[in-house]
């Protein structure tokens, strides 16, 4: 049988064992939860002022950390890329290829993120039973070729910028008259700021499925550079457009919690708030009296460990977990969040804590979490695939974090309860307790794949736009 064929075969079963957990059951009290997934995009913990920012206000976000869970310990791919496909896939990098940076409205190359070989949540949650949107940015996928694709990913409903394609300069906006798909068709918004017209779609969803279950997929344009004034701060330059641009994104997350409120359904929603990777551009800031680099592409925590909070059904208000979470783990927790399973057929390394969100478990089930990927990809071959046979990574349970290089050898050992910045490499020490740390990441990383993945892909037909090897 193919391979599209069986996971769509796969999500009606996943549909059935969602039906049968009462997940459709008549009257709101059976009514499967919301989910509303935030995803910022380029935003480390030192500009949410919750998690210690300093010369910044993000109240909105810190009423969802006083009304939820905020965990300390969760950790993002990197770079945009490899966060994007491994939230959707439940995979690590090195298994589901995309390793490395690959811009595809840009690159091209028959690339694209290919929902008949890979797993997309969004797939199952809508063979469940749900209403899925998706509004913001998506990058890896080139609706030119496939004005379809967002469909194929899971989503009912979208609107979206899909990133520069090249020969195409009006596309290149995702700001102010911004180049947006919706639904398939893309145009120019002539006047208006591309957040605003994300974020009025996805309200305007909400208020049309107020009565159903609903994925709620969030990919914020901003914070990316470049720098932009925006509708509240139209007279801020230079560096200063920063801090103006997460403010508004602050007041967005604040228009969607009140508009949940205004529906009467925010009772029964997951808001899930986060971003894809640290802060670029070299927008530099304090946190915790600490001077912060920004580290957009890097494997310190400022680049790694994201912010990430969580209210809803069952979550504990005002709580701080240090539980153990990586990006892997967002689909899995959203499919058992829905009453759904994940489609089987490929290894899912994502483990789900929708237990501890609901009460029912102290922790989640992490013994450790990973994060790699950076730098663009290779072609070679007419395919993309990855810059280096295994990149460069990072592990970490919830005292050691050991960095690993490309020869597959531990490099560098923290105790991040005593150094959580980074400062005094343990890799030479010979306490016992530290080499007994070396001994326990050396042995995961010995029972993971030896070479990283090339990314899963039914090539798109060749278009001028495409890179081509050099």
């Amino acid at each position: 049988m193919p391979i599209k064929k069986l996971l769509l075969l796969l999500t009606g079963l996943c549909c059935v064992a969602a039906l049968s957990t009462g997940c459709s059951a008549a009257g709101p009290k059976h009514r499967p939860p919301n989910i509303l997934f935030i995803m910022v995009d380029d935003l480390g913990k030192e500009w949410v002022s919750y998690y210690g920012a300093e010369g910044i206000q993000t109240p909105h976000i810190d009423a969802l950390s006083a009304g939820g869970m905020t965990f300390r310990n969760a950790w993002s791919m990197p770079q945009c890329t490899p966060t994007r496909v491994t939230l959707l896939t439940g995979q690590y990098p090195f298994r589901h290829g995309w390793t490395n940076h690959w811009d595809v409205p840009r690159w091209g190359a028959g690339a694209h993120f290919d929902p008949g070989l890979n797993p997309s949540f969004p797939l199952v949650l809508r063979g469940a039973g749900y209403k899925t949107a998706a509004t913001g940015k998506w990058q890896i996928d080139d609706f030119r070729v496939e004005p379809r694709a967002m469909d194929e990913a899971g989503f009912d409903r979208w609107c979206m910028w899909t990133g520069y394609e090249t020969g195409n300069p009006p596309s290149g906006e995702r700001f102010w008259d911004p180049y947006i798909a919706t639904d398939g068709v893309s145009r120019t918004h002539a006047g208006r700021f591309g957040p605003d017209v994300y974020c009025e779609f996805l309200i305007a969803f909400m208020r049309e499925h107020r009565d159903q279950p609903m994925l709620l997929y969030f990919p914020m344009a901003l914070t990316h550079g470049p720098l932009t004034t925006t509708p509240d701060e139209p007279d801020a330059g230079g560096n200063a457009r920063f801090p103006a641009m997460v403010r508004y994104m602050d007041k967005l997350v604040g228009r969607l919690v009140a508009e949940l409120e205004a529906l009467g359904i925010r009772d029964r929603t997951y808001i899930v708030f986060t971003t894809d990777n640290g802060t670029g551009m070299r927008m530099n800031a304090r946190r915790n009296g600490r001077s912060v680099r920004a580290a957009k592409a890097k494997m310190v925590e400022a680049g790694t460990a994201m912010p990430f909070i969580v209210t809803g059904p069952g979550v504990r208000p005002g709580t701080t977990t240090d539980a153990l979470v990586d990006f892997t783990d967002l689909a899995p927790t959203f499919i058992d969040l829905a009453g759904g399973e994940m489609p089987g057929g490929q290894a899912i390394d994502g483990r789900s804590f929708a237990p501890l969100l609901r009460g029912e478990a102290d922790d989640s089930p992490r013994a450790w979490i990973l994060s790699m990927g950076g730098h663009p990809a290779k072609l070679r071959d007419g395919r993309v695939v990855p810059a280096q046979p295994y990149d460069d990574r990072v592990l970490r349970d919830k005292r050691y974090k050991a960095w690993v290089s490309q020869t597959h050898e531990i490099t560098r050992l923290f105790d991040m309860q005593a150094d959580p910045w980074e400062e005094q490499n343990l890799i030479d020490s010979n306490a016992p307790e530290h080499r007994a740390a070396v001994r326990k990441f050396q042995a995961i990383i010995d029972g993971l794949p030896e070479e990283d993945a090339a990314p899963r892909y039914k090539p798109n037909p060749a278009q001028p736009w495409d890179r081509t090897e050099k």
